[in-house]
């Protein structure tokens, strides 16, 4: 009698300090690795995933969507016990649904949505040193809400695609929400678009932190975007501010 094969959605959270990005590298902890070597010990049978995102090194996620396809007969709803007993303490199953041969967390997603913090005080906060980026000099927040607000809508994004992208399609996106807000002393990011290229995010954020430092005015963000060069944009900002909070389907 043929074993049915079954296919699993994961909803993945992860603290990105430790890993050298997402997606399976040789000689590397990544995210992609340490995911398909537990998953593969619990359902005794080798394992290949699939993800939405492939988040750099020192990137987090809260909302990370990956697939597998198993032979294994365990309930549905015992999936996550089962894995967080065995993953690494920077790993953790949040949901687990059954879905289809044919769903593709990257290609069947329609946004992702980012979340980016800054810690913006003197001295930089101990408790936020592996989750937030900090930025010394007052920003000021409405400067950078205006100059996210040139960023929102369909446009070419090649000015915010870092080098080394391996993109083959185009590089205009559509990006829906871009919020930026003092919350005390941090500055609190959110982003929602179709797709992203490359740090890309990590682009537009270092372009508003020069915004928010006074060095670049807001409307020059039209500009960099119209100008489809990347040496117009501001710096990358550091992966461990940028979270993956959420992927729409």
């Amino acid at each position: 009698m043929a074993v049915a094969v079954r296919h699993f959605k994961l909803t993945v959270e992860y603290e990105g300090t430790k890993f050298a990005g997402f997606q399976w590298q040789k000689d590397q902890r990544t995210v992609q690795g340490e995911l398909e070597k537990t998953i593969a010990k619990v359902m005794q049978e080798p394992i290949r995933i699939l993800g939405a995102g492939r988040t750099d090194a020192g990137v987090h996620a809260t909302g990370q969507v990956i697939k597998f396809q198993t032979c294994n007969g365990i309930p549905v709803d015992r999936i996550p016990y089962a894995l967080n007993a065995e993953m690494p303490s920077d790993i953790r199953i949040r949901r687990a649904e059954k879905t289809s041969a044919e769903f593709h967390p990257r290609y069947d997603a329609k946004s992702r949505r980012y979340a980016y913090l800054i810690d913006n005080k003197r001295f930089p906060s101990v408790l936020l040193r592996r989750v937030a980026t900090h930025v010394p000099q007052r920003l000021d927040a409405d400067r950078m809400q205006l100059a996210a607000d040139y960023l929102v809508g369909t446009h070419n994004f090649a000015s915010f695609e870092a080098a080394g992208s391996d993109r083959t399609g185009s590089s205009v996106r559509d990006l829906t929400l871009f919020r930026v807000r003092r919350d005390g002393s941090r500055i609190r990011m959110g982003v929602v678009a179709n797709a992203f290229l490359y740090k890309m995010v990590r682009n537009m954020v270092g372009t508003l932190i020069q915004v928010g430092m006074g060095r670049v005015p807001s409307e020059h963000v039209g500009e960099i975007i119209e100008s489809c060069n990347r040496k117009m944009a501001g710096p990358t900002a550091p992966p461990q501010g940028l979270c993956l909070v959420k992927v729409s389907y």
